[in-house]
């Protein structure tokens, strides 16, 4: 299994990206593909293909990749920048404003920074990658100890004990301890 964050050297400091997402990414090529492929298949096989359907699932296959394209998080000293497939959202961690997890079923960070930039992150990414999760927390640390993050602090607490709870479950199922 390849470790899920490859530390990178660049000239500002370092940064973390997530490597598993090259591998999320070719899964949701590889979905569509297949999808597009067994949907022509049949299509031929039934005598009924021709081009407005060809492209009818040509489109539907696209439309399932863009659906299932994660995210790619990137994080460095004071920065986290999302990048989906139209957007790039980043926000400033060394300054965050703002840092909401919702209590239920939603299971995305929100953080938003002095300068108005806004990030939503899927906390499994979170809980997933350690290194992102120490250069968010110290950042966000950081940004309360300088008395710019007013609002969040419990949740960020919340989620340092999750992040925790997590990785001490996963070190114990590794060992074979749990």
């Amino acid at each position: 299994m390849e470790p899920r964050f490859v530390p990178q050297s660049e000239p500002d400091g370092h940064t973390v990206q997530d490597s598993a997402w090259a591998g999320e990414a070719r899964a949701a090529a590889g979905c569509a593909g297949l999808l597009l492929a067994v949907s022509l298949t049949v299509d031929t096989c039934d005598g009924g293909l021709n081009l407005p359907t060809a492209l009818l699932w040509i489109a539907l296959a696209v439309a399932f990749f863009v659906v299932l394209l994660p995210a790619r998080v990137v994080a460095a000293p004071g920065r986290l920048t999302v990048r989906t497939l139209w957007t790039r959202t980043a926000v400033r961690t060394d300054r965050l404003a703002t840092l909401r997890w919702p209590h239920g079923i939603e299971r995305c960070l929100v953080l938003t920074d002095t300068e108005g930039g806004l990030v939503r992150i899927d906390l499994r990414v979170l809980l997933a990658n350690p290194p992102l999760w120490l250069l968010l927390e110290t950042d966000a640390r950081t940004s309360y100890e300088n008395g710019i993050l007013r609002d969040g602090v419990r949740d960020l607490d919340r989620l340092a004990r999750r992040v925790e709870r997590d990785t001490a479950h996963s070190v114990f199922t590794t060992s074979g301890l749990h």
